[in-house]
């Protein structure tokens, strides 16, 4: 009897390593210190020492039940950037600065090739947001988990000047919501996406007119990185005085983290177009509004906030990263909460 018998594979494990190396080295940073295959990935901070007061941020997520429908495509080179936006988003929210990215893939049985293809997803994901890959883990789970199924998750790490810190605590009266467009579901609300399609090959395959693609192509679509677009507004000065990342909970959970008390969000529906698949789920399952939106992002990913004055050329530097920007509501005084209206 040996470790392979036992169903752990140590020469796929290698062989995942060798595939993968050319990825990771597309993300690399200068900081970045050493290659893959230590015990640890290392990083400078010489870069950062004239900052006053450096502060790290930290965030760690996974994708949810959203790796079934990879699973059911067998299409696994998008995955993983849903597994970096998941957590890059959360940090650029504060102001910070992604740094560096790791991830961890639970599995039943290593296969090299899709392990492969995970990671060119988050080699990818970096690459958008300008951190680097530094590590990993690949974990045979034989007998835990099916053999052609793994679970994704990981954590990045990101550094701010703590005077940069984006908390909303100077939120007003006045001020001026702006959200970023999704590119569909993201990673979240996938438990109730899947009672409401059948999830069989065929339900995927499925061609609808309102989607321009099939069912599977459109969930499938990995989450918006908004690094890029936070990054540019703030290189720019534009005045952003808090943020949000929509999702799990929707805009009734998310929206109100990024408010301080006293302050409301009034946000309004038809500020921006909702898109198709959102609606085909709505009219399918008969779901109720409010309840979408508090499960899903509902076509944007990103609510920021920005006095009136800021508006143009917030939008400006959105839109100059690639992302389409509207105007969705504004802050009140009141009881800290979100109003859709």
């Amino acid at each position: 009897m040996d470790y392979r018998s036992a169903g752990v594979d140590i020469e796929a494990g290698y062989r995942s390593v060798e595939l993968i190396k050319g990825f990771v080295r597309e993300t690399t940073r200068s900081e970045v210190i050493g290659g893959l295959g230590g015990f640890a990935g290392a990083f400078s901070m010489a870069g950062f020492k004239n900052m006053e007061d450096p502060v790290l941020v930290s965030g760690t997520d996974g994708c949810g039940t959203k790796v079934k429908l990879a699973f059911l495509m067998d299409k696994h080179d998008t995955i993983g950037i849903d597994a970096v936006a998941m957590c890059v988003n959360d940090i650029v929210c504060g102001g910070a600065e992604p740094l560096f990215f790791l991830d961890y893939i639970a599995c039943g049985k290593n296969h090299p090739e899709k392990i492969a293809q995970i990671v060119k997803g988050v080699a990818k994901g970096c690459k958008q947001s300008g951190c680097s890959l530094v590590g990993g883990e690949t974990a045979e789970h034989p007998g835990l988990m099916p053999e052609d199924e793994y679970d994704l998750a990981g954590f990045a790490v990101g550094i701010i000047d703590r005077k940069d810190i984006i908390d909303g605590s100077r939120l007003c009266d006045g001020d001026v919501l702006i959200g970023l467009a999704s590119t569909g579901v993201h990673s979240n609300g996938f438990s109730l996406v899947r009672k409401v399609f059948e999830m069989t090959k065929e339900s995927l395959d499925t061609y609808y007119e309102e989607l321009g693609t099939t069912l599977g192509e459109c969930l499938i679509t990995p989450t918006r990185i908004y690094v890029k677009a936070l990054r540019n507004a703030l290189d720019k000065k534009v005045d952003i005085k808090a943020c949000s990342h929509i999702t799990g909970g929707g805009f009734y959970e998310n929206v109100p983290r990024m408010l301080k008390e006293g302050t409301r969000a009034v946000i309004r529906k038809d500020s921006y177009k909702v898109p198709a698949i959102f609606e085909l789920m709505k009219k399918k399952a008969d779901l109720d509004e409010d309840m979408m939106y508090n499960t899903f992002n509902m076509g944007i990913g990103m609510v920021v906030a920005v006095p009136e004055s800021d508006i143009s050329k917030a939008i400006e530097c959105f839109e100059a990263a690639g992302d389409k920007a509207y105007v969705i509501g504004k802050i009140e005084a009141g009881e800290k909460g979100v109003t859709l209206c």
